[in-house]
């Protein structure tokens, strides 16, 4: 036969003598989130193009300035290497393939 309980007091529910607090809230300004990496496309030194060829190539693929382009072109020349651009892969790639589709040397890696 069943166990009869008293009506008074009720299962699994404890009773408090005071009411609770609502817990302390406070807002996140701030979201942690893990970037990747940067990428870099380093352009190379080759002897086997012209200052002006690499200054119009940069500018397709960099989007610079002439000037920029120029400053870059002597950099890559006198230093060996420059890093032309610094962002996500895809773009570092992208620009990689537009500077060697007419022969430079370019390396594109993580930094």
């Amino acid at each position: 036969m069943p166990t009869r309980r008293s009506a008074t007091k009720p299962l699994g529910v404890p009773r408090l003598a005071t009411p609770t607090e609502a817990p302390e809230t406070r807002q996140i300004d701030e979201i942690d989130t893990a970037l990747a990496p940067p990428w870099m496309t380093i352009l190379h030194n080759c002897d086997c193009h012209t200052f002006e060829q690499v200054v119009q190539q940069l500018m397709k693929a960099i989007a610079c300035t002439e000037e920029k382009g120029w400053e870059l072109a002597w950099q890559v020349h006198n230093t060996g290497k420059a890093v032309v651009k610094v962002g996500p892969e895809t773009e570092c790639v992208r620009v990689g393939n537009i500077l060697a589709s007419i022969g430079l040397v370019v390396t594109v890696t993580q930094s």
